[in-house]
């Protein structure tokens, strides 16, 4: 699995010019399924997401977590997280989870972060998106296998 968070101000996705998810303060996380993920993997990268500490207290220091701030979250599926470069100039996505595996997956982690977070928006899963976000910071967190 692997998570690229961002702490916006807000975000927002449109499908087919709608909106279909939408927030304010709080993470935009873009969700990558790999082919060896599980639901267990899945609780370990939420467990880490919901407790980062990337927001800054009355002090200017990143001390708060999400909760903290109550903050809103953004899911968005992105399977080209998994592109491999390495060979040629056309990535390939091997390593990335079946799109029916990828998907029963991000359901799963749209459905557990709901039951912490109070306001928990997302993509559609495969369609053609549109994202807009305001980048707090900038402030960009790339999770990936290194946390496991």
């Amino acid at each position: 699995m692997k998570l690229v968070i961002q702490r916006v101000n807000h975000a927002e996705v449109k499908v087919d010019g709608q909106s279909v998810g939408k927030i304010g303060k709080g993470f935009l996380v873009f969700v990558g399924v790999g082919k060896d993920d599980t639901r267990e993997t899945a609780d370990k990268y939420l467990k880490k997401l919901l407790g980062l500490r990337i927001f800054e207290d009355e002090a200017g220091k990143t001390n708060l977590s999400l909760s903290d701030v109550n903050g809103e979250l953004l899911l968005v599926s992105q399977f080209t997280l998994y592109a491999n470069c390495k060979k040629g100039n056309r990535p390939s996505f091997i390593d990335a989870g079946a799109p029916d595996k990828a998907e029963e997956l991000y359901g799963y982690m749209i459905q557990e972060a709901s039951k912490t977070v109070p306001v928990v928006q997302h993509g559609v899963f495969g369609a053609d998106m549109k994202i807009s976000l305001e980048n707090d910071g900038p402030f960009t967190i790339i999770l990936d296998e290194s946390i496991l």
